[in-house]
């Protein structure tokens, strides 16, 4: 019996860790590999008693979930673009189970590139270049009606490992009994960038959900954060992290309307000159610096939310 001096305040569950890889092959025997890890998650009122009166009548096994994530992979044209596959599993689950209110998704995309073989992309074999990965987590819900469907968005790119050996400085920073490091000019600048974009969606009804989703250009959207990530980090000549960061959030807003938010978060990788003056007073300093050290941590630790201004248009 549940108690009366406690309530369940939150609660969700299902499978997370779910791994599968999909290939889609056509006609001219072409392959594209899709490799994600699933998480997903169901909640509602009525799983209140699985918690606070050991009921299991209304829980759907978590081998089911993860039976139902790859029985829709199968069929699915939508792996690779991971939201809009986030927004089938949402859709069935609260199709299907009319007691689940809300299903959280979260999808790692992991990087397979097609390799290159006497100088002709090859039809079916693939390299991992890089931990880099592409993600979504996402939250389908029922809207006034059973039948409708909100939705709320957040891609993501994770672990893009950049650096550049100059064009960056820092200087001109609070000064007092605290401080050691001396300005910099120009130094290595080195990040792997975690950024996310907030979607504004459209409330749709079941029928129509994952279509009305999938009008928005998700593989687009993703190419395009990632390579105005990419310039902006190459081409600015970088004050601090911070107005770099800036520029990079506000040029991905400028370029889609459907983008509400960008968020970065943006740790330091340092890598500090060798003082090799005790060898023949060799010069490795300032100016002279060639050798460096990386240095894990600590580390500095920027992030910031960049978001639309009200009302504003493209």
């Amino acid at each position: 019996m549940a108690s009366t001096s406690v309530f369940l305040d939150t609660q969700e569950y299902g499978k997370k860790g779910v791994r599968l890889l999909k290939v889609y092959r056509s006609d001219n025997k072409v392959h594209r590999a899709e490799e994600l890890t699933v998480r997903v998650l169901l909640s509602g009122k009525e799983f209140t008693t699985s918690y606070t009166e050991a009921s299991n009548k209304k829980v759907v096994a978590t081998d089911s979930i993860k039976n139902t994530i790859y029985i829709l992979a199968k069929s699915s044209p939508n792996v690779g673009t991971i939201e809009v596959f986030g927004a089938e599993l949402g859709n069935h689950f609260l199709s299907q189970y009319s007691w689940v209110e809300g299903v959280h998704v979260t999808i790692i995309k992991h990087r397979w590139a097609r390799m290159v073989v006497d100088g002709k992309p090859h039809p079916h074999s693939f390299w991992r270049d890089g931990e880099e990965t592409r993600e979504v987590d996402m939250f389908v819900k029922r809207g006034a009606t059973a039948d409708e469907r909100k939705a709320a968005i957040k891609s993501a790119i994770g672990d893009l490992l950049v650096m550049k050996t100059t064009g960056s400085s820092f200087e001109d920073f609070v000064t007092d009994e605290y401080r050691t490091l001396p300005d910099m000019k120009d130094r290595i600048m080195s990040t792997s960038v975690d950024a996310k974009w907030d979607f504004k969606l459209p409330t749709a009804n079941k029928a129509n959900f994952v279509s009305t989703i999938a009008q928005i250009p998700f593989d687009d959207i993703y190419a395009s954060v990632r390579q105005v990530t990419c310039d902006t980090f190459a081409k600015d000549e970088s004050a601090s992290v911070q107005a770099t960061l800036y520029l990079m959030a506000e040029q991905c807003i400028k370029n889609w309307k459907w983008l509400e938010k960008v968020s970065y978060a943006l740790p330091n990788k340092h890598y500090f000159p060798v003082d090799l003056s005790f060898f023949r007073g060799t010069k490795n300093l300032q100016e002279h610096a060639d050798v460096y050290q990386p240095i894990a941590d600590p580390s500095g630790y920027i992030t910031a939310t960049v978001a639309r201004a009200p009302n504003t248009k493209l």
